[in-house]
């Protein structure tokens, strides 16, 4: 009997082994694809890191005699996206966008105006549903009293195209003199706050505030078609 069972053992180990051998393989497969993915993620960080640094120098902190305005994106107008008769879905995305961050500078001194330089990066889609290969963005940039009212606001238009079959670019805008005026010295940057927006619908700051958002790689499974 105890023969009988180790043959049974044995025979249950090597029916065992295809299977197991099959599972290694496609773990493999997955870690290697996981890690390409993991390389090209990385590899498109390190290359917007490097277009968001390449551009003009900003202003010179010593020409500034106090702090400069704090700028930021708003949230709401942070992204923009295009809906297809107002769908929810993949297969109904047009152009979009994504403000990805500012830099900026200032100089003043005395009773001068504020001087500010702005470089403004923009990650932008083109999804199923975009018309065609270019589009014209517009955002804007307001100066506002800290956390207060609004002193004034610009329109910028920012022309992008994507070539070939690209579906993601990067691109950077710069505002060379934003000039915000003093009625005295001792009205310093600090004062001021800057926002930047794109320039939106109701519906897409709406779809902003809730958190919602698109991935132009992510693909529509098709549904199949209903049986006659």
């Amino acid at each position: 009997m105890k023969r009988i069972l180790t043959a049974l053992l044995v025979l249950s180990l090597s029916a065992g082994l295809p299977a197991a051998k099959a599972f290694a393989q496609s773990s493999q497969k997955d870690d290697d694809a996981r890690r390409q993915q993991e390389a090209e993620a990385d590899a498109k960080k390190k290359q917007k890191e490097k277009d968001w640094a390449t551009g003009e120098a900003p202003l010179p902190r010593a020409l500034a005699a106090g702090p400069c305005p704090f700028a930021r994106v708003l949230y709401d107008a942070a992204r923009y996206v295009e809906l297809k008769d107002n769908k929810e879905a993949n297969s109904a995305v047009g152009f979009t966008g994504e403000i990805e961050g500012v830099q900026s500078n200032c100089a003043y001194k005395d009773n001068e105006p504020i001087v500010m330089k702005l470089k403004i990066g923009f990650g932008l889609g083109r999804g199923v549903a975009a018309p065609s290969d270019h589009k014209v963005y517009r955002y804007w940039v307001a100066v506002t009293l800290r956390n207060s009212a609004v002193v004034a606001k610009e329109y910028f238009d920012l022309d992008a195209s994507f070539p070939g079959n690209e579906d993601r670019i990067f691109k950077i805008d710069t505002i060379q003199n934003l000039t915000i005026p003093r009625s005295s010295s001792t009205i310093n940057g600090s004062n001021f706050e800057v926002l930047v927006g794109f320039d939106v619908t109701p519906e897409m700051a709406d779809f902003n505030r809730q958190g919602k958002r698109f991935r132009m790689l992510a693909v529509e499974t098709p549904k199949p078609a209903p049986a006659h």
